[in-house]
């Protein structure tokens, strides 16, 4: 069955570049085959054109479109299945200045299906076969609400957690090469070229969960930490200042009581004669 885009596309247009058939068109833009355009098939959202879409078989293991689309909304059409040998022909079709052999990449070899490997017959070259033949329009998909803006990153009140100086490592789907993502950027839908192959890479909800989740869980327990030492503390300071200002008071009393048991040295001696009067 080919692909198609669900209600759920965000226009991101991730998935129009990875095609190799070029049949994703953005909404309202007229798609073409054979030098021939066709009205839109959505308005408001991406579309894949049915009679371009070969599933990727030829191409890839998997299809392309799929695998980049931020939100999982690059769907089998259970309305139009399809056979490998069928999309494996419209291919050929597509691509008449390749070879394409049976045992091409294919999501039915990796998923072992028992599908026999037919292939039906390419089109004549003054004609386009029936796999190739345009497809009524679709009704047009209705407005969607604009998805929500993702939540923003939570940053430590201990001010350790700096969005702007956090980077997140992915590895390029395309050529395997590592690079980094500011944090503040990763979000779903965002656009990112890889700097070795420029390959895309687009952030799916998923993904963006979970790198927020892992930064989220690191720092709140730091500052569970922190907060709870800094408790432990300040429990310790106020014992310390009670304990010091009881010893004080003491310390206090002890020199009182020092004053009235101390008695200076010697014995009282009264004033005798002249003396005496002025005493």
């Amino acid at each position: 069955m080919s692909t198609t885009i669900t209600s759920e596309c965000i226009n991101c247009g991730a998935c129009e570049p990875e095609c190799p058939n070029t049949a994703i068109y953005a909404g309202g833009v007229e798609w073409e085959l054979n030098g021939q355009n066709s009205p839109a098939i959505a308005q408001d959202i991406y579309y894949i054109v049915p009679s371009k879409c070969t599933e990727c078989v030829g191409f890839h293991d998997h299809e392309a479109c799929a695998a980049v689309c931020p939100v999982d909304c690059c769907v089998p059409d259970p309305a139009n299945p399809e056979t490998q040998g069928v999309l494996l022909a419209r291919e050929r079709a597509l691509h008449p200045d390749l070879t394409i052999p049976d045992d091409a990449p294919s999501r039915f070899l990796k998923e072992g299906g028992a599908e026999a490997l037919a292939v039906t017959p390419a089109p004549e070259a003054n004609g386009t076969a029936a796999t190739l033949s345009a497809p009524a329009p679709a009704p047009a998909a209705a407005p969607k609400a604009a998805p929500a803006a993702p939540a923003a990153p939570v940053v430590a009140t201990d001010g350790e957690f700096d969005p702007i100086a956090w980077e997140v490592p992915v590895v390029c789907k395309d050529c395997n090469e590592p690079f980094t993502i500011p944090y503040r950027h990763f979000q779903a839908g965002v656009v990112f070229y890889c700097p070795s192959c420029s390959g895309s890479y687009v952030p799916k909800s998923t993904m963006v969960r979970v790198v927020r989740e892992t930064f989220e869980t690191f720092y709140a327990r730091r500052r569970a930490e922190r907060e709870a030492l800094e408790k432990r503390q300040r429990r310790e300071q106020d014992a310390l200042e009670a304990k010091q200002a009881a010893e004080m008071e003491a310390f206090k009393q002890r020199l009182r009581d020092l004053g009235n048991e101390l008695k200076p040295a010697g014995k009282m001696v009264r004033p005798k004669g002249i003396a005496s009067m002025f005493s």
